[in-house]
């Protein structure tokens, strides 16, 4: 199966965070978009546009991934730029469902 073929799964906060060496080796399959902060606890992608209106699509396209998947990024947009973060916040760093929403949203965007 597929990353994309995956589903994010509820977390209670009952599991452990990835290191930051897996959290650089599951990067490794989403491509170049995509960044971790220095401790390995964020994965972030920054996207740019000509304009506002793509901007606010791709930011409503967030929300509604985010829904669907039970699982949300923290998403600031404005003229030109959308900026995706994801944590697992219950855990304070990085799970599995941080990289399948990820590779979800690549999949759906192109």
């Amino acid at each position: 199966m597929t990353i994309t073929e995956q589903a994010c799964v509820p977390c209670s906060g009952n599991m452990e965070a990835l290191s930051k060496k897996d959290a650089e080796a599951k990067l490794n399959e989403l491509g170049h978009d995509w960044a971790l902060d220095d401790a390995g606890k964020e994965l972030s992608r920054h996207f740019k546009f000509k304009g506002f209106a793509k901007a606010t699509y791709l930011a409503n396209f967030c929300a509604w991934l985010a829904d669907k998947e039970g699982h949300h990024p923290d998403v600031s947009f404005g003229y030109g730029y959308v900026i995706v973060r994801l944590t697992t916040h219950e855990i304070d760093g990085l799970s599995d469902n941080d990289f399948i929403w990820a590779a979800k949203l690549n999949h759906l965007v192109g």
